[in-house]
Formats: structure tokens, sequence, C-alpha cells
């Protein structure tokens, strides 16, 4: 027991967000996005503020050349059409054979047949590196006969740290699981991450900026736990930040932006909340 809590430590001590923000702000990659249609210019804002270079290239003829000079390649099936998955599909393979980093947002898995038919084609026919979704949605994926509200999650009574653990060692990816917790799996450690605000869910979008942001930390950071982890600590600190200042969504989105851009690593240092 004493091994596995020095063990558990020592692997804590290796994450450090604040210095993976930096190097956004140091490289400015390119994130290459086929997203939410609902979302699509927060999601480029965000990635945008925290130091990033965003670009929503969704057009079939496009989305291999635009996937070759990208770092990595954030995919969110939130609006989904027959269409737009085949797109996702052909710039998932560019990204996997340029070894690109590939983020999954299920948003709305859970829901209709439709996206649990198109998550699982999208698992199976390309190689996701990243799975994001929140409680409900990554059971989805997992098979367990849950329902999604719309995308916003429902109620499950399961061990979700168990079946995201599962679905993180058979795809041989890292899963991150959003709500009131944060759980990022490689099916082999486990954080757990409780930064943020209740402001946050009352704002349409902010699940779908925290895939984007974390797609621009996987562009710069090889081990894809530490950067979902740092991802999402970064932009929940950010929102614990913004919410100090607002009294609702509409004056919550606007400071979420400035704190991202105004966010310090010495800031994140002090406030991130992770555990293993």
């Amino acid at each position: 027991m004493k091994n596995m809590r020095t063990e558990s430590n020592r692997s804590l001590q290796e994450i450090n967000p604040g210095i993976l923000l930096d190097r956004i702000r140091a490289e400015s990659p390119l994130i290459h996005h086929l997203t939410n249609w609902v979302t699509i210019y927060d999601c480029a804002q965000a990635v945008k503020a925290i130091g990033a270079s965003p670009v929503m290239a969704h057009a079939m003829e496009e989305v291999c050349d635009m996937a070759a000079i990208s770092s990595s390649l954030v995919l969110n099936i939130g609006t989904l059409t027959i269409d737009f998955v085949e797109a996702m599909k052909r710039a998932a393979t560019a990204a996997n054979k340029k070894k690109i980093p590939v983020i999954l947002d299920v948003c709305g898995a859970g829901s209709t047949s439709l996206r649990d038919q198109k998550c699982k084609e999208l698992l199976i026919e390309t190689k996701i590196d990243i799975i994001k979704g929140n409680y409900s949605e990554i059971a989805r994926v997992c098979g367990e006969n849950v329902k999604t509200k719309g995308v916003d999650s429902s109620s499950i009574a399961m061990n979700i740290k168990r079946l995201a653990s599962g679905l993180a060692f058979a795809k041989k990816c890292v899963v991150v699981v959003t709500g009131q917790e944060d759980i990022v799996t490689s099916g082999k450690t486990a954080y757990f991450i409780s930064n943020g605000d209740k402001l946050m869910a009352s704002l349409v979008g902010t699940g779908c900026m925290a895939a984007s942001v974390i797609g621009a930390f996987a562009a710069v950071e090889k081990d894809l736990v530490k950067a979902a982890v740092s991802g999402l600590v970064c932009f929940e600190v950010a929102g614990e930040l913004a919410a100090k200042k607002s009294n609702g969504p509409g004056g919550f989105k606007v400071h979420l932006f400035d704190s991202l851009y105004n966010l310090k690593r010495v800031t994140v240092s002090r406030m991130q909340r992770i555990k293993c």
C-alpha cells in the first residue's frame, strides 16, 4: 500500500498544467476542428484565447490537406450529419497517418441511435486518441443501456471510473469524463479533477470548448493523459476566475475568454485540484 501511494504521488507530481500552458503560447499549434455548429465560434475563441491557433475546416475536399498541416484534430458530433461524419473519418485517417492526436467529443451519445452508430463507426474505422464525454455519454459508448438528455448528462447508477478505464484499456486511448468531478484515465492510471464552477453548466458549449482546449494541450504534449488533465485544469480554473466576476451565463462567457487569455502558470499551480 505504501509503495502504491508513493507511486501515485510521484505520478501526480509529473502533472504540471502551467508548463504546458506556456508551451502552447510559445508554439501556437494549429488545431484542426470538425465540430459542433452551435458552438463552433466559442471553440475557436477558446483555443485562440489559450494561445493556440484554431482552424474550422469541414469540407470533404480539404480535410486531409488541413490535417496534414495541423498539430491535433478535434472531432465533435454535436450537430452530426452522415456527410459530416464521413468527412470526420477522412480527416481522422489523415491525422492517423501523420501521427497527430485525434480527440473525439461524443456529444449527445445515448440520445439517438444515429449518434450511437456514428460514434461506433468512428471508433472502429479510425484511431481515436482521446474520447471525451459526460457521464451518460461515456457510459453509452461503453455499451450501457443509458439515455442522454439531448446533449446534457443524465444521472447514472454505475461505476463510471470502472467503465471509463475499461474503455480506455480496450481502445488503447485516453478517456475523459466530465462532470461534478472529472476523470481522466488511460486504463492503467486515473486522475480526478475538481476544478470548475456551477456557472459552466449554465453556458451552452463549455463541454465543446473543453474538448478543443484539450486538443491544444495534446498538440504540445505526447503524454496524452498529462495533456488531457492539464487542458481540463486550465479551462476549469479559468472558469472559476470568470465566475467570480459574473452574475449569469452572458457575462460569464465574456469573462471566460478573458480569463483563458490572461491565465498564468502561477495561478494554475495555486488553484489546481487534482488527485489520483
